[in-house]
């Protein structure tokens, strides 16, 4: 919701603001009028009495997040119950107990509401409210009492405020919950809490918590403490502790499996409002038998058949069975012109890509595989099975694919401003890029990758991260492409090894150039180069001193040794940004250190643009792939010049050099 949304709010709903002070433990409400009525002994209030009835009977739940569904189409009852992150299990339990009393009194009859106390937030409704991000309704609190020095006070606070921000929103799907404390005007402490229902993801609770953030100057300017209170996320600070500072979760601890529950009445099925995972209530011990006997069928068949990682070669039938993403050839012929020239964007090692209209008017980019390719046919399924299951902000969207004859296509959203590289290494497009636009790139890249580390189905490991693989859109928003280099993992596999090494010269880890050796830490590495060139507006193998030539990993690290680290920074760029600029050099530094485990993992990076507060280690000496000591390079294969054969050094050295981007699998931009 944008500032201006909270704002007219705010002032059009001044019923919702309460002047009260912050030890009051009374209930504030919302009862939505518009969303629908239900009557007296109605199936809908069957199902809400049941549903709150048995909210918290499950005690395996000792994080304070309950979100279930119980009943059918339009008598189905979605619920949420938050505790606040310090509030122990079963205090929460008693507090959420209490909201739904009083809840269902003060709404008689309305089919959703919401309550807030002081220690948990009670919520339920006849939509779908799982995972999706409300700032409206919202309540402001504020202290009475002013603060002192009242500038240098919200420069602390909304330092405080912003690095909570972030350390919240890296939380799991049990909590996303941060607090800490700080120094502020004549030595005063000033307390701060930020809080999410655990259901949204990184994004969501990142901007819920911006939004919140942003009102403070509305609701409390100039008070020594102040609540934002909303359906998805809520902040608060104070000049005095209001929370238990030991209440932690154990990350190392994964949250329970819920178990289905008991419930009395049959009006419906009961679910766990989390799109990972659903509990059903089996009322037939003959059904319970049954998925018994399927469980163990299937956990025997997985144990006769181990797999290290997902192996991302398929049949042809499998992916001709996802219906809803194919496309016809002929649709796809019409809508490039018979793949005419005129609609041609550029030309990778493993076909052309052209720019297309389909008949509804989008334009799309379509990677048209040779036919004589025999990798090809590997990393179009690769590229299918990957894309088809990610969505993200950060992340190039795959519309669909085709599967005729011999043709191979994939159809991507067309994304119009091209590529990092066009811009960065061009020295008159490069005016183009401010640091804040650059900033933006660097975080947008951070949070795609954090994405497909972390947060994705699955683990996966981009393999060939670099400028040419960053696109950008109509807004300069960087979205991660080319996936046709991606290895997929379990969940808890971290790593793997391959004989055929594969990517681009500059951004490779060592471990992975010289042993095969890949895992999350070497697309870390490859960030690395990424943010150090976007700072730099270089490329990674040609920093040019009079005849002499110094790669940007020695030229960085020697100039960070020396303490002249501006030397790094793009001339083009103004002064106005400048400890961000180091900080980012820094950052981009500890990413390419030599060591893997001394390597940062894209969790803490992201907490390290998003921090500016925290305290940095020191990076060590990074790895260079241009050895000065040796002067020679390992071999590997590299896809980056069309090349399927072992290269030299010394090829490789002229390749790296003139740049040449002549085989980049997705390049779904104009030339």
């Amino acid at each position: 919701m944008a500032t201006v949304s909270w704002r007219l709010f705010s002032f059009l709903c001044c019923l919702l603001v309460m002047i009260i002070s912050q030890t009051s433990a009374q209930p504030n409400h919302w009862c939505f009028n518009d969303k629908g009525n239900y009557t007296a002994n109605s199936t809908y209030q069957t199902n809400l009495n049941t549903l709150l009835a048995n909210l918290t009977a499950n005690t395996e739940i000792d994080y304070g997040f309950y979100n279930f569904s119980y009943g059918q189409n339009t008598d189905k009852v979605n619920a949420i119950g938050l505790c606040r992150g310090d509030v122990k299990p079963d205090a929460c339990r008693s507090c959420l107990n209490d909201s739904r009393g009083n809840l269902t009194q003060i709404c008689p009859n309305q089919k959703e509401a919401i309550v807030w106390f002081d220690m948990c937030m009670l919520r339920y409704s006849n939509r779908s409210i799982f995972g999706i991000m409300e700032t409206l309704p919202a309540i402001y609190m504020w202290n009475i009492n002013n603060a002192t020095d009242v500038d240098q006070f919200k420069q602390v606070l909304f330092n405080l405020m912003r690095n909570l921000k972030g350390a919240a929103a890296l939380g799991d799907s049990r909590g996303k919950y941060a607090t800490d404390n700080v120094t502020g005007p004549n030595f005063q402490s000033i307390y701060g809490l930020v809080q999410c229902t655990p259901d949204l993801s990184w994004q969501g609770c990142n901007d819920c918590l911006d939004g919140a953030i942003s009102q403070i100057p509305s609701c409390c300017n100039n008070r020594r403490g102040g609540r934002v209170v909303g359906p998805s996320c809520n902040i608060r600070y104070e000049s005095y502790r209001f929370y238990d500072p030991t209440s932690r979760l154990d990350p190392s601890i994964p949250p329970p499996t819920l178990t289905p529950l008991p419930l009395p009445s049959s009006q419906g099925n009961f679910h766990v409002g989390n799109t990972s995972q659903t509990a059903i209530v089996i009322a037939v011990p003959v059904v319970a038998v049954v998925v018994l006997v399927l469980c163990f069928i299937c956990i025997y068949l997985r144990a006769k058949k181990p797999r290290k990682y997902f192996e991302t070669e398929v049949d042809d039938d499998e992916i001709i069975t996802n219906e809803s993403l194919q496309f016809n050839f002929d649709t796809i012929r019409v809508a490039t012109d018979d793949f005419s020239d005129a609609n041609k964007l550029g030309q990778g090692g493993f076909g052309a890509v052209y720019r297309g209209r389909l008949s509804n008017g989008q334009v799309i980019a379509v990677k048209r595989l040779s036919r004589d390719s025999g990798q090809g046919d590997t990393e179009f399924k690769n590229e299918v099975l990957l894309l088809a299951k990610l969505q993200h902000r950060n992340l190039v969207r795959l519309l669909g694919f085709c599967l005729e004859g011999r043709e191979r296509l994939l159809i991507y959203e067309f994304v119009p401003n091209k590529s990092l590289d066009y811009f960065i290494f061009d020295p008159t497009k490069k005016a183009q890029l401010d640091w804040e636009r650059r900033y933006k790139i660097i975080g947008g890249i951070a949070r795609g990758l954090l994405y497909l580390h972390q947060d994705s189905q699955l683990r996966i490991i981009h393999r060939d991260l670099k400028a040419s693989n960053i696109l950008l859109d109509g807004e300069m928003n960087s979205k991660i492409s080319d996936f046709g280099l991606a290895r997929l993992f379990v969940v808890d596999q971290t790593g793997g090894n391959t004989n055929t090494i594969v990517g681009t010269y500059g951004y490779m880890a060592p471990e992975y150039a010289m042993h095969g050796q890949f895992s999350v830490k070497s697309d870390v590495f490859s960030f690395g180069v990424l943010v150090l060139e976007i700072v730099s507006g270089q490329k990674n193998s040609s920093i040019h001193h009079g005849e002499s030539v110094e790669d940007l990993l020695s030229f960085a690290w020697r100039n960070w040794r020396e303490g002249t680290a501006t030397n790094i920074v793009d001339p083009t760029l103004n002064n106005s940004s400048r400890n961000e600029m180091m900080r980012c050099i820094h950052i981009g530094l500890l990413c390419v250190q030599e060591n893997l485990a001394n390597r940062p993992t894209m969790a803490a990076v992201t907490l390290m643009l998003n921090s500016y507060s925290q305290t940095l280690q020191v990076p060590s000496e990074p790895a260079f792939y241009m050895d000065s000591r040796t002067g020679s390079l390992p071999h590997v294969q590299s896809w980056e010049y069309n090349s399927r054969a072992t290269i030299s050094t010394e090829s490789a050295n002229e390749s790296a050099q003139e740049s040449v981007n002549e085989a980049s699998i997705t390049e779904p931009y104009p030339r």
